[in-house]
């Protein structure tokens, strides 16, 4: 245990002594933040006017929307706003039967409330991740243009209102529906975590590689058991892997937040309140199997750049997983969805896309976790056996065979 914490010290001091990591880890966020902070400094800068009707999108560019104001404030629409682009209509049931007929695409309600809060809802069945600010414009200038009694020397732009998408009906969120959200959000997330487990394991395997080039591997073997070493590089550079994915998040979160721009999930879609546990367990688990099988690599190939360029015969079940994905939003429960968020190598990708779609059993992720579990066991402990001198002190050249016989313990092939 002693010369596995030893390991886990050198390595995680090895890279913090790395100008490259500390620069992927901490100092990107900076600059990114630096970024922010001086594009907010020259949108200051820039004169109030410059977000009103300068700024109007093409006519042909906008869709037909209606509102309903129920605050009566909106008298009149200021003639910047093209003809026919925003409707009038009482209450919300002839809004919305506009939308069902077509006359419209979405609507807005300005609660009575409006001017204490400023919040107005947007009900839009076909709502996408990346909305047209210009079709939003629309309704904000409205709104400013009724705020400051349409008076021409007193209009300028800004922030009219605080919008809060809803869904209409309920073909319109769930896996039933067309939202392309159903697809982009658990498709994001899917991206998101491979690139975090493949960031992570990348760093096993290049530290692999490297010493395997240099011979240090060889040297450590002569004092350290197989196991120790290899349990305490892929526990030291998975933790790196995680504050680096942690610092990274939370970065992007306050930039988002500080741009004005906070972190939401399109209507119809939630992460569980358990998301984060199950994103966390399942990060662990594949990056046991991941890491694991791409030190194997490392140890069999000659330099860097042969592993990196084998690198595709350990991370083909993530290739599957993206290969389906798109089934995913429109049969999130079904038998080859299910059975791929079950199988260990494919689980973590499909359990977590089919999380934020909602509907899963409690007791699926539960056994995803246990297969992986044991999966993982069973890969360390094989994985362990490639770490010997007359695996790393052979000349031969790597073939994805070798990889394999020596993967099973058939040290003689």
């Amino acid at each position: 245990m002693s010369r596995t914490l030893l390991v886990l010290r050198y390595e995680i001091s090895t890279a913090f002594r790395r100008p490259s990591f500390l620069f992927a880890v901490f100092g990107l966020p900076v600059f990114l933040g630096l970024a922010l902070v001086l594009i907010s400094r020259i949108s200051v800068a820039q004169p109030i006017e410059s977000a009103g009707p300068a700024s109007a999108p093409d006519a042909r560019e906008l869709q037909r929307e209606g509102y309903v104001d129920l605050s009566g404030l909106i008298t009149e629409i200021h003639p910047d706003v093209p003809p026919g682009i925003l409707t009038a209509y009482p209450d919300e049931d002839s809004a919305r039967a506009a939308l069902r007929a077509g006359a419209i695409k979405a609507y807005y309600l300005v609660p009575p409330n409006y001017l204490e809060t400023g919040n107005v809802i947007y009900a839009n069945p076909d709502y996408r991740p990346v909305s047209a600010e210009g079709q939003a414009w629309v309704m904000r200038w409205t709104l400013f243009a009724n705020l400051v009694g349409n008076d021409p020397e007193r209009m300028r732009a800004g922030n009219a209102m605080d919008v809060h998408t809803t869904t209409l009906a309920p073909e319109a969120a769930g896996p039933e529906g067309n939202s392309p959200a159903l697809f982009f959000v658990p498709y994001t997330l899917m991206m998101l975590f491979t690139f975090v487990l493949m960031m992570s394991a990348g760093l096993l395997l290049s530290s692999v590689s490297m010493e395997k080039q240099n011979r240090t591997l060889e040297t450590l073997l002569l004092s350290i058991d197989a196991r120790q070493l290899l349990i305490g590089k892929i526990t030291a550079l998975g933790l790196l892997g995680l504050l680096q994915a942690v610092v990274w998040f939370s970065s992007a979160y306050v930039l988002l937040g500080f741009s004005g721009s906070p972190m939401e999930l399109p209507p119809g879609l939630e992460l569980p309140p358990s998301f984060i546990f199950w994103g966390i367990v399942f990060f662990v688990l594949s990056y046991a199997v991941y890491g694991s099988l791409m030190a194997g690599l490392g140890a069999l190939t000659s330099n860097p750049r042969e592993a990196s360029q084998s690198i595709i015969i350990v991370i083909w079940p993530i290739l599957v997983a993206f290969v389906i994905s798109p089934v995913l939003p429109e049969e999130p429960h079904s038998a080859l969805i299910t059975g791929l968020s079950l199988f260990p190598l494919t689980a973590p990708h499909i359990m977590l896309g089919r999380l934020v779609i909602g509907g899963v059993p409690w007791w699926q992720p539960w056994l995803a976790a246990v297969l992986m579990g044991v999966t993982a066991v069973f890969i360390v402990r094989m994985v362990i056996g490639m770490f010997q001198a007359q695996i790393l002190l052979t000349g031969q050249s790597f073939s994805v065979r070798r990889y394999f016989v020596n993967l099973v313990g058939r040290r003689n092939a």
